[in-house]
């Protein structure tokens, strides 16, 4: 598994665009006019963006595979039977063989990035392996690939308004249905993207 970028910078003001703005911990929210079928109506938690670009994991796509049919294949005992109903996501079209798992900090694992106080991420086998024997941490989702931006692209594509950007909100990362993910995160910055829709088809 590949370890992400190496470092990232908060900030909270989220609207003003700079050369020093960077918008990791937050939500990034596809436009209605999003043609690109990897991210149409797609949310992604961006995990880091500095000034070599971006790396984020985008939670509502749902893949035909549950983790412990994932688990089942590289030969780690499910002991979890939960498992069996908690769907694998497609974390992002770059390199969707390796495996990513974003979660509540919980022990210590071989490579993680704690993005914020309160969400990691980890590539190495090690918190699988935990998952699997119900001894990982609380909150996770497990995905495969990610999205990733080079130096730049990502500040020109949010001046282009290719995207909407605000503050994550844990509980739609983890818990929320991932039908209604899209629009939740909008209402969380105040926009109601079936109205932008609308507009957007009669411009």
């Amino acid at each position: 598994m590949e370890k992400p970028l190496a470092s990232y910078q908060n900030l909270t003001d989220t609207r003003q665009m700079s050369e020093n703005t960077y918008f990791a911990d937050q939500f990034l929210i596809a436009m209605p006019q999003m043609a690109d079928p990897n991210f149409h109506k797609s949310v992604t938690y961006l995990c880091e963006h500095n000034a070599e670009g971006a790396m984020g994991i985008t939670i509502n796509r749902p893949m035909d595979m549950t983790v412990g049919e994932m688990l089942g294949q590289i030969n780690i005992p499910v002991l979890d039977e939960r498992l069996h109903n908690k769907q694998l996501l497609l974390g992002g079209p770059v390199q969707p063989e390796r495996g990513f798992v974003l979660h509540s900090p919980a022990s210590e694992w071989d490579s993680s990035l704690q993005i914020s106080k309160d969400i990691s991420l980890t590539s190495s086998g090690d918190i699988l392996q935990a998952i699997g024997e119900n001894q990982g941490p609380d909150k996770f989702l497990i995905v495969l690939g990610y999205a990733g931006w080079g130096a730049g692209q990502l500040e020109k594509e949010i001046i282009e308004n290719t995207w909407l950007n605000g503050p994550a909100d844990h509980k739609i990362i983890f818990d929320s249905k991932f039908n209604e993910r899209w629009a939740q995160a909008a209402e969380t910055i105040g926009i109601d993207l079936e109205k932008l829709s609308t507009l957007s088809g009669h411009a």
